[in-house]
């Protein structure tokens, strides 16, 4: 499947880029308020308009040093600071990264010293859509003086009112008219590549890893977390395949991600984890399992992608016979929300048990594109059912008739039921538990569906 578009919302603090971001993506995700740098971490969420999917990114306002007798009155949030580093760093990864930029301007402040560094920096880079989006026109003489903003030379300037949904539809349709002359990305579609992330919290050791798979040094590695700031794709060759890695910056646990660069950095792990198959999580033995990497596997059951825990820095400990037994035992209790990932002990230090790495990955992958005969699901199912009957509501019973394979990569399995608003989360969980108990789908995750069988619209549990 080929990516989505993307758009990302850029300006400077409070002018209402997280009210856009919630109207655009259709539900309130983003945290809005009038003070100025509410929107500490980058939030990515899907909008849909005129039938294109697309991805949009909320960032945190530019902050930028105001000198005294500038148009820019609004206080700065505590810790604000000089903007020279984070309109380069925010504006040009945001340009980088998008498909189509907006930038969001205030309408009832006109134009401000802010606003123009940051299109002084747009300009720059020629080559993607900036559309602007004067926000807060709330009535016609405010939207009549939107057009003031042309003055900036980005693009095409909307008018609009996020928080009352006034002219936002012009600017979706805008949007779109700008994804119709985005070439075709075919690169998804590819799937005789394995294409391997690497994800973990900064300084677990996902570039000295990548070099060791490399067999030499291509990346920068640095003790410093958050070195790594873009995601890369290297493609090698093992046992005659290719195989693409891809190399991610560390994700911080929310609330710790800096403004700028590091924020973009982690959008950018998102969107590596899209273009992969597998994902190596990384963790570092000398920190034990933490919440964020509990916290980074979600993203990577969220991304229904295959996944193979990595414990790194395994040399850095001390270590009995039963060292190795109580991590598993960790790994299980912490991690049970996982599909049975294989799990490796390595040293990127020393290279221990790195030449498992890619057997394990090539061996996850191909589990993905696993296919069941349906007569062995139907038997399955038979006795899952007979085993433990299916639940009631009220006087309803609930009936499965059928269980196919409708997809691969990831596996997809459907099944026909009477009902599907009496199939229950611990039902679903229990017939995945049977499934894998006979075809384990190694570190893979399956999506379970439900239809009527009348053929009414499906209501997918996965």
């Amino acid at each position: 499947m080929a990516r989505k578009p993307l758009v990302a919302l850029v300006g400077r603090p409070n002018v209402g880029k997280s009210t856009l971001f919630n109207r655009l993506v259709g539900e309130r995700m983003a945290v809005t308020d009038p003070i100025p740098g509410t929107t500490r971490d980058r939030i990515q969420s899907e909008g849909e308009w005129s039938g294109f999917v697309f991805d949009v990114v909320d960032t945190g306002g530019i902050e930028v040093y105001q000198p005294k007798g500038t148009r820019d009155t609004a206080p700065l949030a505590e810790g604000s600071i000089d903007f020279v580093p984070q309109i380069k760093a925010q504006a040009l990864l945001a340009v980088q990264e998008a498909d189509v930029i907006v930038m969001v301007v205030d309408s009832t402040h006109g134009i401000t010293a802010a606003d123009e560094e940051i299109a002084q920096i747009l300009r720059r880079n020629e080559g993607k859509p900036i559309l602007v989006a004067a926000n807060k026109a709330d009535n016609r003489a405010r939207s009549d003086d939107a057009f003031e903003f042309y003055a900036l030379g980005l693009g095409e300037v909307f008018s609009i009112s996020a928080y009352h949904g006034l002219g936002v539809g012009d600017l979706l349709d805008a949007i779109v008219e700008e994804f119709k002359k985005l070439p075709d990305d075919t690169e998804d579609d590819d799937e005789d590549i394995l294409r391997i992330a690497i994800v973990g919290r900064p300084n677990v050791g996902k570039s000295s890893l990548l070099n060791l798979l490399l067999g030499e040094e291509r990346v920068i590695v640095s003790p410093i977390a958050g070195t790594t700031r873009d995601a890369i794709d290297t493609e090698i060759m093992w046992h005659g395949e290719p195989v693409r890695l891809i190399d991610t910056a560390g994700i911080r646990r929310r609330g710790k991600i800096e403004p700028g660069v590091e924020k973009y950095s982690v959008l950018r792990t998102m969107r590596a984890l899209e273009r992969s198959d597998v994902a190596l999580l990384l963790i570092d033995a000398t920190d034990g399992i933490t919440d964020q990497d509990q916290h980074i596997a979600g993203y990577v059951m969220d991304a229904f992608k295959s996944i193979i825990v990595i414990v790194n820095k395994w040399d850095a400990i001390e270590k009995d016979e039963h060292t190795m037994n109580r991590w598993m035992d960790d790994i299980r209790a912490k991690f049970d929300f996982l599909p049975e990932p294989p799990v490796i002990f390595i040293s990127a230090l020393t290279g221990q048990r790195v030449h498992q790495v890619l057997e394990t990955a090539n061996r996850v992958w191909e589990a993905r594109f696993r296919r069941i005969p349906t007569a062995d699901l139907n038997r399955l199912l038979r006795a899952a059912v007979q085993k433990h009957p299916a639940p009631t509501k009220g006087t309803k019973r609930l009936k499965l008739f059928y269980l196919t394979q409708v997809a691969v990569n990831p596996p997809v399995l459907l099944f026909h039921v009477n009902d599907t608003r009496l199939v229950h989360f611990t039902y679903k969980r229990y017939l995945e538990n049977q499934i894998r108990a006979e075809f384990p789908f190694e570190g893979t995750p399956i999506r379970l569906s439900f239809r009527p069988r009348d053929g009414m619209l499906e209501r997918d549990h996965s």
